[in-house]
């Protein structure tokens, strides 16, 4: 089987390591191919090592609630690096305070993400619709 390549890693100013750990050993452990950036991640280090390794998703987390402000452009900046079909995830606390997921799920929409997990959901769910965008049986 040709794995398929995932980036992950934690945008911003933000050094929660421990969920991007999680990501990396569950994702690992359903046959994909990870990149793991690590920690304080700016959106071109995504981008670059996507392009390097040709993935299929970039899946974005941040804890410290200001994904926001740190995925202005991403899509664009994806799509002008030639990654125009890349799949685009983000979970995790991507925003300040308690705020409606769906007001937060239209927002991220908006820049691009075809996938937005609030706080507390399962890597699972994420491999589940991974494995369903990828069409992977």
């Amino acid at each position: 089987m040709n794995a398929k390549t995932v980036v992950i890693g934690v945008i911003g100013a933000d050094v929660h390591a421990v969920g991007n750990k999680v990501i990396d050993y569950a994702l690992k452990n359903a046959g994909f191919n990870v990149v793991n950036i690590g920690v304080l991640s700016s959106q071109e280090d995504f981008i670059n090592a996507a392009v390097e390794t040709n993935a299929d998703c970039i899946m974005v987390s941040s804890l410290y609630g200001h994904a926001e402000l740190d995925c202005q452009g991403f899509r664009e900046k994806c799509n002008e690096a030639g990654l125009n079909d890349i799949l685009l995830y983000i979970g995790g606390n991507i925003v300040v305070g308690k705020q409606e997921n769906a007001e937060v799920l239209e927002r991220f929409s908006k820049l691009g993400f075809n996938r937005v997990y609030p706080p507390g959901v399962n890597i699972e769910a994420g491999i589940e619709d991974l494995k369903n965008d990828l069409n992977i049986k």
